[in-house]
């Protein structure tokens, strides 16, 4: 049985504006059923453990889907959610992939997460597949590849768009654009249409580009994996 590890936020403040944060429902929902039904065992983690917060933009009526509805009525992964172990408790070694969830929360505690970079480098020097949607790219912001080099460096990727960031006005809030800073670290840098559904795979990297890619980025790294 093949085990993935997700890493969901623990970050709830957005910037100083005083709201709150956290992860986006359905680019978790999504991409956990896309895997549990197909068999995947599935550990969820997080950098303070316990329950991750969630985006209360992710629970507006507007942005419900078929996932995000079946992980309303999900008890148990509603408690098994509830009770994410420590990332500092994780290793690489016991996974053969490992999935991010956007969300805003990311940009503020994953990125800069010791634990997170730490892990993610193991994963890519052990080859094994590293996919991260909307936002969650962001946790490559620091991570090296085994040259000493930015990992995305030279690597196609996406993620949140500079136009779809301006679109739900926090372009000022984030501490840094996304697609800016895939761009600054050397990746080759894709988009399509706001909103629409981008996957893009580069070797063991997969990213998706907002909410819509983020069950296609999980079908992706079943396909990746099951190769």
């Amino acid at each position: 049985m093949k085990k993935v590890l997700f890493v969901l936020t623990s970050h709830d403040k957005l910037g100083d504006t005083g709201h709150k944060t956290g992860f986006w429902i359905e680019e978790f929902a999504a991409p956990y059923y896309v895997l549990s039904d197909a068999g995947v065992d599935i550990t969820l983690a997080s950098p303070a453990g316990g329950k991750p917060p969630v985006d209360p933009s992710s629970e507006a009526p507007g942005a419900q889907t078929e996932a995000t509805n079946r992980f309303n009525d999900d008890q148990d992964l509603q408690k098994k959610l509830s009770q994410t172990v420590k990332l500092s408790e994780v290793k690489a070694d016991d996974y053969d992939a490992v999935f991010y969830p956007g969300g805003h929360g990311p940009l503020w505690d994953l990125t800069n997460s010791e634990d997170s970079i730490r892990l993610i480098e193991n994963f890519a020097k052990q080859k094994k597949p590293i996919a991260a949607v909307c936002h969650a790219p962001a946790v490559f912001a620091k991570v090296k590849g085994g040259d000493g080099e930015p990992l995305v460096k030279g690597k196609n990727v996406t993620g949140f768009t500079n136009t779809e960031e301006e679109a739900v006005k926090l372009t000022e809030v984030v501490p840094f654009l996304l697609e800016d800073k895939l761009k600054e670290l050397g990746g080759h840098y894709s988009k399509v249409e706001d909103w629409q559904p981008h996957i893009v795979r580069d070797g063991i990297l997969i990213t998706g580009q907002n909410p819509a890619s983020s069950e296609g980025a999980a079908e992706e790294l079943l396909r990746l994996m099951n190769r």
